[in-house]
């Protein structure tokens, strides 16, 4: 699978800032999966139940709607500036749920 390199990633998925919704990014087949491996190997290394300390930044549903993801990050400040919990739904409705979850594993892994 190769070494990741999270900050290409975490680059060009941010490229499109300031471009028209729906714009699409080039990612590879083998990041994609390196990005879900890496990310369950985090996750399965944490306990069940985390004690998050605030500030945090609490976060609804995203429904794969990646512009919308961009602007609360635009607000809030990008990770790790700000530190987030979002409860769920990341993927599903939107037409860039790929590259909605890739962008909050890459900032995970990060």
């Amino acid at each position: 699978m190769g070494d990741l390199d999270v900050d290409s990633v975490i680059e060009r998925l941010l490229e499109v800032r300031g471009s028209r919704p729906g714009k699409q990014v080039n990612l590879a087949e083998a990041e994609v999966k390196a990005l879900c491996h890496k990310a369950r190997e985090i996750f399965m290394s944490q306990p069940v139940l985390l004690e998050l300390e605030a500030p945090i930044k609490i976060c609804g549903d995203i429904h794969g709607q990646y512009y919308d993801l961009l602007r609360l990050f635009e607000y809030g400040l990008f990770p790790p500036q700000s530190n987030y919990l979002f409860l769920g739904d990341y993927v599903d409705r939107g037409k860039q749920s790929l590259e909605t979850i890739c962008l909050l594993l890459a900032f995970k892994i990060k």
